[in-house]
């Protein structure tokens, strides 16, 4: 999984288009090959995949092992400390049911982005400050840099936990089974994207996506702590509002 970084490229940056150009563009081209395909379907897509699809058996290995450590370790934390904090803070039965989950995804989410930024401030990768260069010297079955690897392993398993989490571990809501639905997809787009080396971009993408996640479920830990002990507390409300704004534009 280790290799070169893959970097190297044009020392100036290289300007963004704009989004109205992107799109024209994009949909030009996209218009064109569709129209020129005589041989799209099932057996092409087959194909890319056999040709271009690289993931060894020991990464699948490790994918399953992390996802198995990622439910001890949730079902750890849940019985030694989120718990123990609910009822502390005598949550309202139906807040302490959910307040452990939103506890979880929140240490995790933080420890996932906190991850990306290093990888895309404090390494040699210019892919936040010249987003085209995460195509430069790209190539199918390119080697994946090892710090790069570390971080699909990591988001990819904890996408398969939540799958298992959701049904088996999560309070039950009106939307859990479009959660199961939407942890198949990202895990999905996470696989697809490593197997055909659209790594570097995936980076880019997991750090876009994950501070939203530290925001909503920072939010909802303050909506479930506003009304706890029979009482009414103004700053966890004023926090739950700012968490939902600051979600809201990001």
């Amino acid at each position: 999984m280790s290799g070169d970084t893959g970097d190297s490229g044009p020392g100036e940056v290289e300007p963004m288009p704009g989004y109205l150009y992107l799109i024209n563009r994009a949909s030009t081209v996209m218009f064109g090959a569709w129209r020129d395909c005589s041989s799209c379907g099932l057996e092409l897509s087959k194909r890319t995949l056999l040709d271009n699809a690289y993931i060894t058996f020991t990464e699948i290995a490790l994918f399953f092992f992390c996802a198995f450590l990622w439910t001890q370790v949730r079902r750890g934390l849940t019985e030694s400390l989120f718990q123990p904090l609910a009822r502390w803070c005598r949550l309202l039965p139906k807040d302490a049911a959910k307040m452990p989950e939103s506890a979880w995804k929140l240490v995790f989410y933080t420890m996932s982005w906190s991850y990306s930024t290093y990888l895309l401030f404090f390494t040699s990768y210019s892919f936040f400050h010249d987003p085209p260069s995460v195509f430069y010297n790209w190539q199918s079955g390119m080697s994946v840099p090892a710090d790069i690897a570390i971080a699909y392993l990591i988001q990819g398993s904890f996408y398969g936990h939540s799958i298992y989490a959701t049904v088996y571990m999560d309070a039950w809501r009106k939307d859990s089974a479009v959660m199961v639905v939407h942890h198949i997809i990202t895990l999905a787009l996470i696989c697809f994207s490593y197997a055909f080396r659209y790594h570097n971009v995936g980076i880019l993408v997991l750090f876009l996506h994950d501070i939203n996640d530290i925001q909503l479920e920072f939010t909802k830990l303050n909506v479930y702590l506003k009304c706890r002990g029979g009482g009414y507390f103004l700053l966890n409300d004023v926090l739950s509002n700012m968490g939902s704004v600051s979600f809201s534009i990001t």
